[in-house]
């Protein structure tokens, strides 16, 4: 029960939403507990004989004014309770979203994100249940038990005595099974996770599926996750639906218990026909809070497993944190690598060793090397998506880890090879970091990405709806989108990682050009595997299992033996072979 802390300040904020929903409810059930009451009265006018229907209007007119009164104490305590517990769930949900936004990438390569959104969905729900039907179950269960115990003894001591005799057994029946409740509901939550994955993750990859005619794999995949999860839930319902005919069974004994004893109290003339009427109510009223609690049992154990889920996130630390005291950052001069050694995590091997390098305000640096050798590894350092050691990585001379880290980001622009676009506007996306950007700079960043020449393709032009991930967009025009979105926020350092893979020659030659033109006098990082890319940088750094191997101009590397070498001479027999394809045949 350590998990319902969490929820302790907005009980706080509610406190008087809360306490006003409980007095409606407590109002609806004293009601609710005198209308056997006035039952009990007309009984026994009628079973006396020799009455007039005057004598019945008294108790009818209460029973009347008792049920306005249960009327609106339940839409007063459905107002406030639900009400509450409708904004706590949207508060936390939000609490926890923000967190999310919060935590490093290093968090989600370990977390599915089908596994999140079942804990931003699911889960949130039995957290709404549990601080709202809960606290109703637990108030009205807890305030008809004590007023109809009060009453049954207060009117008949003897009677009630035998007729509550099952109810020890009810008690001790539904807290044996809260334990075991609890346990099965946090395996099927553990479970629907999967089931959300598995969704995802295929309707993300929906065209790498088709296209491999995987469909009968993964509906595989699929209904072994469903049905881990149904075989989950039916333990679940098992549990439960033992649970409920139990429950009744041993209230119904009872009913047989006043029979007996009550029947025969009435014939020898202990209790009134009326009274034996409304002990009867209040034992079928007594059976609520029982059920109720079973109930109540369910929904705490359920809320309890779900707010631990959910606190697992919210107890998550961010791995990258504002510093205590951040230097401000109004622009980035220059960027110094020292002697930087990075790996993920201790277990691994290092992604960098011993780098040392030097960017310049206005230069234009160029990084080569082979898949895995440590290039976006960098960039992410220079984002500071992770923390490298102190000490190694220096913006205008003061330790990153030291600079306020939304500055920070906010002035380097990050175009990757994996171009991610928002199911938005073709406007929206490029203006995404810009907002209310003013068209003639869209235009300006369009043309030099050249994905201007494209708009009168679009439907809509600039308001055109590019769908989930841009997925109406071919693989070039992404990453062209992706480029002008980088290019509308004017960041001090550009960085291009492998940006131009998905555009052919021609285009990218034409990219280049106005993106020099346009970024002249400032910083830019050019990650590419194409040596023509890397001959319009100043300086270029050649990069080998996690080392610098080489360092130079283009010139100077394409005259020296090594990889850089090695590699500008494939290239370009791979552009003579294309230039002549049929040249070996013709000999």
């Amino acid at each position: 029960m350590k998990a319902y802390l969490t929820l302790l300040p907005y009980f706080r904020q509610y406190l008087r939403w809360y306490l006003v929903g409980s007095v409606a409810l407590l109002v609806a059930s004293g009601s609710q507990l005198l209308i056997p009451l006035f039952i009990r009265d007309a009984v026994d006018i009628i079973a006396f004989g020799d009455f007039t229907l005057q004598q019945l209007l008294r108790p009818l007119l209460f029973m009347m004014l008792a049920a306005t009164a249960i009327v609106i104490g339940r839409l007063g305590w459905r107002f406030c309770i639900h009400g509450a517990s409708r904004r706590i769930e949207g508060q936390l949900r939000s609490r926890l979203f923000s967190h999310l936004l919060r935590l490093s990438p290093a968090y989600y390569n370990r977390t599915s994100i089908g596994d999140l959104m079942a804990r931003a969905t699911n889960d949130m729900n039995a957290i709404r249940m549990a601080s709202g039907m809960a606290l109703v179950a637990a108030v009205d269960g807890v305030f008809m038990t004590i007023a109809i115990l009060a009453i049954l003894f207060a009117q008949a001591p003897q009677l009630a005595a035998y007729t509550i005799i099952p109810f020890p057994l009810i008690t001790l029946f539904i807290l044996s099974l809260g334990k075991i409740v609890g346990k099965l509901f946090r395996g099927v939550q553990d479970s629907f996770s999967q089931v959300s994955t598995q969704a995802q993750e295929v309707l993300s990859g929906i065209s790498v599926v088709k296209s491999y005619a995987k469909q009968d794999r993964f509906i595989q995949r699929f209904a072994d996750a469903n049905w881990d999860y149904q075989q989950r839930n039916m333990r679940l319902v098992r549990i439960w639906g033992l649970f409920m005919p139990i429950i009744t069974f041993l209230s119904g004994t009872t009913t047989l218990l006043l029979l007996r004893f009550g029947g025969e109290q009435v014939i020898i003339g202990s209790i009134s026909p009326g009274t034996f009427v409304a002990t009867l109510s209040y034992l079928q009223l007594l059976v609520w809070p029982m059920m109720g609690a079973g109930w109540l049992v369910n929904l705490i154990q359920r809320g309890a497993a779900s707010l631990q889920r959910i606190n697992e996130v919210l107890d998550t630390e961010p791995e990258i944190c504002q510093p205590d005291n951040p230097r401000p950052l109004d622009t980035i001069e220059q960027i110094e690598i020292r002697n930087l050694n990075f790996h993920y995590s201790p277990q691994e091997p290092p992604v960098l060793q011993d780098i040392s390098l030097t960017i310049p305000h206005g230069k234009t640096i160029g990084l080569l090397g082979r898949t895995g050798s440590g290039k976006s590894s960098l960039i992410q350092l220079l984002c500071r998506l992770y923390n490298p050691p102190p000490g190694t990585v220096l913006i205008n001379g003061s330790d990153i880890l030291q600079l306020d880290l939304q500055q920070l980001r906010a002035r380097i622009g990050v175009v990757s090879q994996n171009s991610f676009l928002f199911s938005a506007t073709l406007r929206d996306n490029i203006a995404f970091g810009v907002p209310g950007a003013p068209h003639p700079l869209l235009e300006r960043v369009a043309g030099v990405a050249t994905i201007d020449r494209d708009m009168q393709d679009f439907p809509r032009g600039w308001e055109t709806p590019i769908g989930e991930r841009g997925i109406t967009l071919s693989g070039g025009q992404k990453q062209r989108t992706t480029i002008a979105r980088a290019l509308a926020v004017q960041p001090d350092v550009l960085i291009f990682d492998d940006a131009l893979s998905a555009v052919d020659t021609e285009t990218e030659e034409n990219i280049l050009e106005r993106l020099f033109a346009e970024r002249r006098g400032r910083t830019n990082i050019i990650i590419s595997h194409r040596v023509s890319t890397l001959s319009h940088t100043d300086y270029i750094y050649v990069l080998d299992h996690g080392r610098i191997l080489q360092h130079g101009t283009h010139r100077s590397l394409s005259r020296s033996a090594g990889l850089y070498r090695d590699i500008v001479l494939m290239q370009q027999l791979d552009r003579a072979h294309e230039d002549h394809p049929h040249h070996e045949d013709q000999q």
